[in-house]
């Protein structure tokens, strides 16, 4: 195992030395695309035996759901390549430049990041969509999926590398580790940095805490997304009945769908109060403070002080109540975990402040939290999400994919 990880971060490294025209690379991304098309029921066949293997391991009925590939769901992933092959190339553009009193002429000018590692779990789309992303910002990347997807993804990386090979390009662009042991993942974070520029890590929180904790390369991701919708004193009831409904409960399972709602006490009886019947109607459990719960009629939970950190990743939504918009941006920034939340008013000064005064890498107003997503943000997909303080942050598409480098030319100066 210890030798054939030093030999892909070996070819990964030899790989991203030579780098690709725009031209080359989009040619690389649209083969791809018809390659996809044409093994369909390769494709399908093989995520069948990953299929079987999750029922035979008993998997969750949503980590089975996760696991699934369909001729809609192939359509989907063709139709993401498509549009991360119409986004300009991020690399080599010059950022800034500037010219000083000593006759240096500085520019700032974007280079990709080198060596790109993902750990990832479930989802089939995501070898695709990293490797598409990876690739057109030009890095080189080194895939480690879930066991439970294991052939899918084969299958996926397989005919991206087939693509590179007919345009004559290194195919260790590409690199999927097909090895099953999980010992492979600690390899990867402990003895591989000087391979590996970065890591990303997606799935669950068991996964990103233990890359985050123990990986000795730096890592890019977020642990939980802890996302709230703030209902102001000056809000719209029709904009937040509907917004609130659709950032609950339109795909409990993400990571930006809204885990606590909270509500400005003046609107608890009139706007809270629809609102938490709607999400009843729907099936959803209410878990409410003591003063939601004296001004609410509807099937209700006392909260704990457990609830306001809690990612339900369910039907499931904790509700409290707050004096003033000072009180709940306090509560997001203590309870929250910098992912995405969101503010309802028609009182423009409010959403200012809220949208200044949150920590989240997204802030929103009278927006639902589940277009907390790179596809949606018109980067064509996301290698992930980012909740660190420092960049990137937010959805990582191709422009997040990239650093930088000053260049500098002068007529033969010397420092005085």
């Amino acid at each position: 195992m210890k030798n054939l990880l030093i030999k892909i971060g070996k070819k990964s490294k030899k790989a991203f030395a030579s780098q690709i025209h725009t031209n080359k690379k989009n040619k690389i991304l649209k083969d791809y695309c018809l390659l996809i098309k044409k093994n369909k029921k390769l494709i399908l066949k093989e995520n069948q035996k990953d299929i079987k293997n999750a029922y035979k391991k008993k998997l969750k009925s949503n980590l089975i759901e996760r696991l699934v590939l369909s001729d809609k769901k192939i359509l989907n992933i063709i139709n993401s390549l498509k549009k991360i092959i119409k986004l300009s190339d991020p690399t080599n553009i010059i950022l800034e430049k500037w010219k000083r009193p000593n006759g240096l002429k500085i520019s700032k000018v974007s280079v990709p990041i080198g060596v790109i590692g993902v750990i990832y779990e479930s989802r089939p789309n995501v070898t695709s969509d990293v490797a598409s992303l990876c690739f057109k910002s030009g890095n080189s990347v080194i895939l480690k999926g879930g066991s439970e997807a294991f052939y899918s993804n084969f299958i996926l990386a397989k005919l991206f590398k087939k693509s590179l090979k007919k345009n004559g390009v290194n195919e260790n662009f590409v690199q999927f580790i097909n090895i099953k042991k999980r010992n492979v993942v600690d390899f990867m974070l402990k003895k591989m940095s000087s391979f590996i520029d970065v890591i990303i890590p997606r799935g669950g929180k068991g996964l990103v805490k233990k890359i985050q904790n123990s990986s000795s390369i730096p890592t890019i991701g977020h642990l939980e997304g802890v996302c709230h919708t703030y209902v102001d004193e000056y809000a719209n009831d029709k904009i937040a009945i509907k917004v609130i409904l659709n950032a609950k409960l339109r795909n409990t399972a993400i990571c930006g769908a809204t885990e606590t709602i909270i509500l400005h006490e003046k609107i608890i009886k009139k706007i809270g109060n629809q609102i938490l019947i709607n999400l009843e109607k729907n099936g959803c459990k209410i878990i409410g403070d003591k003063k939601i719960i004296q001004n609410y009629d509807g099937k209700i939970i006392k909260a704990t002080e457990k609830d306001w950190s809690k990612e339900y990743l369910s039907a499931t939504v904790s509700v409290k109540s707050v004096k003033s918009i000072n009180e709940a941006i306090k509560h997001i920034n203590k309870y929250g975990t910098m992912h995405t939340d969101s503010i309802i008013t028609q009182n423009k000064k409010s959403a200012k402040k809220f949208l200044k005064e949150v920590k989240s890498s997204i802030a929103m107003h009278n927006t639902s939290t589940q277009f907390a997503d790179g596809g949606e943000f018109g980067f064509g997909g996301e290698v992930g999400i980012s909740t660190n303080t420092l960049p990137p942050r937010g959805p990582i598409g191709l422009s997040q994919l990239v650093s930088y480098k000053y260049q500098i030319t002068s007529n033969g100066k010397v420092r005085k």
